[in-house]
């Protein structure tokens, strides 16, 4: 073992050094018909989303939005992935959610959309990142445990 510190390495020119591995790079899912496909999920609700170029019509399982979503609020969560990247106008949605009740799947909806937005063009990953979009919210409903009513309440205190 030599103490030469003069001495560096260079690799052969034979060997090529990968830019990036297979895992890092993007996975663009496309169906036969060049729609971006995406899944939502929040609470246990599962929305399928397909993306694709348009005028700016969202369908969720067949029907107009404000028919499936009457609610304003739950609207206002399914479009607003859109709304945050300027795409209202210029992309058609169709969904396809089942499970849950309707606030979980409108938190699906967004996050399946959010999605396949990131899929659609690469410049709208960042600001839906920023947005808070792209973050699947986690919590579930708790299980109920042995010798409780519920997740967490007891039965009624009886003194006599």
């Amino acid at each position: 073992m030599s103490t030469d510190s003069s001495t560096e390495f260079t690799p052969s020119p034979a060997v090529a050094t990968p830019t990036a591995p297979a895992s890092s790079l993007p996975k663009k899912r496309v169906d036969l018909a060049g729609n971006v496909i995406a899944t939502g999920r929040r609470k246990s609700a599962v929305a399928r989303v397909r993306l694709r170029s348009g005028a700016g019509a969202i369908t969720v399982n067949k029907r107009p939005l404000d028919v499936y979503f009457p609610s304003l609020k739950d609207r206002g969560l399914v479009s607003g992935a859109l709304g945050h990247v300027g795409q209202e106008k210029t992309v058609d949605v169709d969904i396809t959610v089942n499970g849950g009740g309707a606030s979980g799947q409108a938190g699906a909806c967004r996050l399946g959309i959010a999605r396949a937005l990131k899929d659609f063009d690469a410049e709208f990953a960042e600001p839906l990142r920023q947005g808070g979009l792209l973050t699947r919210d986690g919590r579930m409903k708790e299980r109920k445990k042995y010798g409780l009513r519920g997740a967490r309440r007891g039965t009624q205190f009886s003194k006599r």
